[in-house]
């Protein structure tokens, strides 16, 4: 899919900094994407293959000879990691399917309040699949909960149809037309808004509690940094209910749940971060997995993104829940 205005590769301090990016195929199969930032020499050569086909550089109106410059660095930088380099100007993600395979990428360049996306799925195989809509989530809850951007811009080629409709169906609406480039906006407040009313297609919904969601609430507010953004991020798009009226099969705060993260069966209770302790099973909300289960039910499956790795969790059984106890204390 091609998304433009701001360079794949940091140009040189003499290059136009307008210069524009490509955007290429949005829509994929399997609709799960992670952002993984740590990329490694092996994401650099992959990157420099994708620029190499023409169909994925048919909106790429900076350098052709980016794929070049990457392959040059690599040559002169004997590093397995080279993350710092490709953050110069702003944030680089490598897009990542389930399976941890890279099938694309995430640029995302903030300029005061406001946040410009690039966006580019860099595999021919995997365009028309369903995956642009996953990554163009994972950017937008990038932007807005970790970023803390106002508006989140898509600059678009007008006749990149496929990225413009990708765009378009995740809620950015029109900004600004010129011969060249379509511009897209969404908004803070529209973000949020339709993060809590409209769903995302293939993401199933969480409930939380009226009392857990005013106490998770304030303890995101206290958090200094932005390590707890997926957790911010899970309690906006919940479905919040009546202490009394949740389904007992849910997994709340100080539920005791069996699990199985990959092959590994695991039971677990949630809590909250000052009551964690991991040789007890007792999971901080503030960890990955204990944000990735608050708010599932019974039978739920999903991929979920770890520091090093994706993991598939299963919610096998809720085998105590406060409320279902009449524990409204706790």
């Amino acid at each position: 899919m091609n998304v433009h205005h701001h360079s794949l590769w940091p140009p040189p301090d003499n290059a136009n900094c307008h210069s524009r990016v490509l955007a290429g195929a949005v829509e994929m199969n399997t609709p799960f994407i992670a952002l993984c930032p740590e990329i490694t020499r092996s994401n650099a050569l992959t990157l420099t293959d994708w620029l190499e086909d023409e169909a994925v550089t048919r909106y790429l109106s900076d350098s052709r000879n980016v794929s070049r410059m990457i392959e040059q660095v690599l040559g002169r930088v004997q590093l397995p990691i080279l993350t710092h380099l490709f953050n110069q100007g702003g944030r680089f993600f490598m897009a990542c399917d389930q399976h941890d395979v890279p099938v694309g990428f995430v640029r995302l360049v903030k300029t005061g309040s406001n946040c410009e996306m690039v966006l580019v799925i860099g595999n021919r195989d995997n365009w028309g699949r369903k995956l642009g809509a996953s990554a163009i989530r994972e950017g937008m809850k990038l932007a807005f909960f970790e970023m803390r951007a106002e508006k989140l811009i898509a600059n678009i080629h007008p006749d990149n149809v496929r990225s413009l409709n990708a765009f378009l169906r995740s809620g950015f609406v029109p900004h600004s037309e010129t011969p060249t480039i379509k511009s897209l906006v969404m908004e803070s407040a529209r973000y949020l808004r339709l993060l809590r009313e409209s769903p995302a297609v293939h993401v199933a919904d969480i409930h939380i509690t009226e009392v857990d969601k005013a106490r998770l609430r304030r303890l995101v507010d206290l958090e200094p940094g932005s390590e707890i953004f997926e957790l911010e991020h899970e309690i906006e798009r919940a479905v919040v209910v009546d202490p009394r009226k949740v389904a007992e099969d849910v997994v709340t705060m100080n539920s005791r749940a069996l699990l199985k993260v990959d092959d590994e069966e695991r039971e677990v209770v949630l809590v909250y971060p000052e009551d964690a302790d991991d040789h007890a099973g007792k999971l901080s909300v503030f960890s990955g997995i204990g944000t990735a289960i608050l708010g599932y039910k019974e039978g739920d499956t999903f991929n979920w993104r770890m520091p090093n790795r994706t993991c598939h969790i299963r919610i096998g059984k809720v085998l105590y829940q406060p409320e279902a106890a009449g524990h409204y204390h706790l």
